[in-house]
């Protein structure tokens, strides 16, 4: 019995990231074995067990073949007589291919090492094209480390999609991947990989329709608002922001790719179209509630947050109305982030002055002054209650817009 480090563990060490979790394979040994040696089985589809004292995950080595469609259609084997390179070769990428042994000794078939040296991203066999959440995989390391694609990986990619495999992704599997993908440090680069072989028309053509859109004339109109939308969330990536907020960011001009071409590049109508697409993306995709509800409100929202400045006291008491700022004002600071996003999104625009937060922040801060229990004592008749709260409200807002 052998143990390697394998997978994603060598390749951090080896790029000289931190290492966060360790997989481990074992070539020689058997379940029956394992248990022998006090390793606890678990998981139904894959020989895996737990280490009797570290609890770390030890998988026997193993073969696959391809049985049906999808990322859960394969059969798997393990045997004492898998060799490692047997089961290096089942891997996705070359640079995930990789083991190490107890004395730092690496295994390396298919040239891994290679191909991190020269930030290529290259399938092991051909037997990539038999899960297509592999497409998802490789875009999203294209988001972490900025590498590229190898030519015949891409090709191999675009074949995957004409061929329909890639139909066969299960809509909780995508959003996984779509969710890891914008927590990385570039997610565009995941979105542009996907475009490339394809696969984004299929997947969320919502999203990939924006390439081609033109941008607002006043804004650097060389950029197109698929590249616009690109910039505004590597911004927002460049912050550190939460996944909600980099979602809205991703979502909140879908409406343009819509919106009738004698329209374009203005803005007239494209935010009501681009809820309905939010929302059916985010149905088709099972995207959870909390950054789906963001989305909406920034795809709504953001020409009115804009043009804060501008605004009537009224109509800003609307927009906080309608983000539920006053009960929820941490989520209103992250409508007011994608925003900014937006703002910054654009060729030479990443420090540009943008007011409107702040300005904002300081109006609804205003509003919350008004004191609704003192309001609700004095109204003989309750029902003036929501009205009177609304206008002290407004002229809260007035007086803090004429201090400012």
């Amino acid at each position: 019995m052998k143990v390697y480090r394998v997978g994603g563990a060598v390749r951090d060490r080896l790029l000289g990231l931190a290492v966060k979790d360790i997989d481990w394979v074992v070539v020689g040994s058997t379940a029956k074995a394992m248990q022998a040696q006090g390793y606890t089985p678990v998981g139904k589809d894959f020989p895996v067990f737990l280490h009797p004292k570290t609890h770390q995950e030890y998988a026997l080595a193993r073969t696959e073949r391809k049985s049906g469609h999808g990322y859960k259609g394969f059969t798997v084997f393990a045997s004492e007589d898998v060799t490692l390179e047997e089961d290096l070769l089942r891997r996705d990428l070359t640079i995930n291919a990789i083991a190490e042994d107890e004395n730092g000794q690496l295994t390396d078939p298919f040239n891994g090492q290679a191909d991190l040296k020269a930030k290529l991203l290259r399938h092991v066999s051909p037997a990539f094209s038999e899960d297509p959440v592999r497409i998802l995989r490789l875009a999203r390391f294209a988001a972490r480390f900025s590498f590229d694609v190898a030519p015949e990986t891409l090709t191999l990619m675009q074949e995957m999609v004409n061929s329909g495999e890639v139909d066969h992704l299960v809509a909780e599997r995508v959003w996984q991947e779509f969710a890891k993908g914008l927590m990385e440090n570039t997610p565009s680069k995941m979105f542009e990989m996907l475009r490339r072989c394809g696969a984004l028309a299929r997947i969320a053509p919502e999203i990939d329709a924006l390439w081609g859109v033109p941008q607002r004339a006043d804004y650097h109109p060389e950029i197109d608002t698929g590249v616009h939308v690109m910039m505004v969330l590597d911004y927002s990536a460049s912050q550190k922001w939460p996944l909600t907020t980099r979602f809205a960011a991703l979502c909140h001009d879908l409406g343009k790719a819509i919106t009738p071409a004698h329209i374009l590049p203005k803005h007239i109508g494209h935010e009501a179209r681009g809820v309905a697409l939010i929302e059916a993306l985010c149905e088709r995709l099972r995207v959870p509630s909390d950054c789906r509800d963001l989305a909406r409100m920034v795809c709504r929202e953001h020409t009115h947050v804009h043009t804060a400045l501008q605004l009537r006291p009224a109509t800003v008491l609307e927009v906080f109305q309608r983000c539920d700022a006053f009960r929820k004002p941490e989520r209103f600071k992250e409508i007011l982030n994608a925003c900014l996003a937006d703002a910054r999104g654009r060729t030479n625009f990443e420090n540009c002055d943008y007011p409107q937060a702040d300005y904002l922040l300081k109006l609804l801060a205003a509003a919350n002054t008004v004191n609704n229990g003192e309001i609700a004592l004095s109204c003989t008749d309750k029902t003036q209650i929501p009205e009177r709260i609304k206008l002290a409200r407004i002229a809260a807002i007035k007086n803090q817009i004429i201090a400012l």
